[in-house]
C-alpha cells in the first residue's frame, strides 16, 4: 500500500549503537503524536485474546546523516512547515522530559546540536527534505 504521507527518521551516523536506538525510539514516539490518523486502527490482539499497543499505521524509514546533513534537513523541514520531532546531543545528559524540553528551549533553532530528527507529512515535501540521505545500514 502506498500512503500519501511519509514518516522519516534521520539519525546522526557517528553515535554509539545504543544512542542510535534510543534516539530512534524517542523520535518515533514524537511522530506518533503528529496527528490523530498517524496511528493504526487500534490495539492489536493475538488469537489468545492478549491485547497489544497500537502501532504507527505506515512504514518508518530510518536514514543516517552526518551533523551537517542533519542541520540541513532540519532547516528544510522548518522552511516547509513539516511536523518534526527533534533530539539534541544535550538530551543525552538529562534524566526526564522536563529537562529535555529545557535543553531544547535554551538553544536557537539554527544552533541546535541535533542527533536526530523525525518527520511526518505529505510524501512529496518529506521526500524533498530528506533528498540525498541514505537509508540507515
Amino acid at each position: 500500500m502506498r500512503f500519501d504521507t511519509k514518516i522519516a527518521l534521520v539519525v546522526r551516523e557517528d553515535l554509539a549503537d545504543w544512542q542510535k536506538l534510543n534516539v530512534t525510539a524517542f523520535l518515533a514516539s514524537g511522530v506518533a503524536h503528529a496527528t490523530d490518523d498517524v496511528m493504526g486502527a487500534g490495539p492489536y490482539e493475538d488469537a489468545s485474546g492478549n491485547r497489544y499497543l497500537a502501532l504507527l499505521r505506515e512504514p518508518v524509514l530510518v536514514f543516517a546523516a552526518d551533523a551537517a546533513a542533519l542541520t540541513r534537513t532540519h532547516a528544510r523541514a522548518l522552511s516547509r512547515g513539516l511536523t518534526a520531532a527533534v533530539y539534541t546531543e544535550d538530551m543525552f545528559a538529562t534524566g526526564h522530559d522536563a529537562d529535555n524540553r529545557a535543553a531544547v528551549r535554551a538553544v536557537e533553532a539554527e544552533k541546535l546540536n541535533l542527533v536526530g530528527i523525525g518527520l511526518y507529512g505529505a510524501r512529496t515535501p518529506v521526500d524533498k527534505v530528506i533528498k540525498g540521505l541514505k537509508l540507515h545500514g
